[in-house]
């Protein structure tokens, strides 16, 4: 490739990665319809099936998100009756994020998401894995497992 085809836009790692992530949440919106999720409320989840209780700030600070930005997502979760939040009896000014059996009962539906999304893609856990390490330097501080 030479130097001009570099800055041609469809060349650009930027371009690919923005319409990416934009389109990764059309992907997944028809398939965490039926559990009645957004993307956003799903990533939550996944992160509170791993840990739960865990403080907000925890949390949020795992799904590199801010508290303020988290804390909506965190109230509709309480509204549908997936999780509780309260606060700790250790220290009054944490708030503790837990499942309630709704919502540790969902993760037994979400067990099928993954092999939902690689469907509509057209790849397999192989490739997805090799895609998403592939990712990491861009990612920030998480890393595969």
């Amino acid at each position: 490739m030479n130097r001009e085809d570099l800055l041609k836009l469809d060349n650009q790692l930027c371009f690919a990665l923005v319409t990416a992530a934009r389109n990764v949440v059309g992907i997944y919106r028809p398939v965490l319809e039926p559990l009645g999720l957004t993307h956003p409320q799903y990533l939550v989840m996944l992160a509170l099936w791993e840990q739960s209780p865990r403080s907000l700030r925890d949390l949020a600070a795992e799904l590199a998100m801010e508290p303020p930005t988290l804390s909506p997502l965190v109230k509709r979760l309480e509204a549908q009756g997936l999780i509780t939040r309260m606060r700790s009896a250790d220290d009054e000014r944490r708030l503790d994020i837990g499942l309630t059996d709704a919502g540790r009962d969902l993760r037994e539906l979400a067990l099928d998401v993954p092999g939902r999304i690689m469907e509509r893609v057209g790849m397999d856990a192989e490739q997805i894995a090799a895609l998403r390490d592939g990712l990491a330097p861009f990612a920030g501080r998480r890393t595969a497992p």
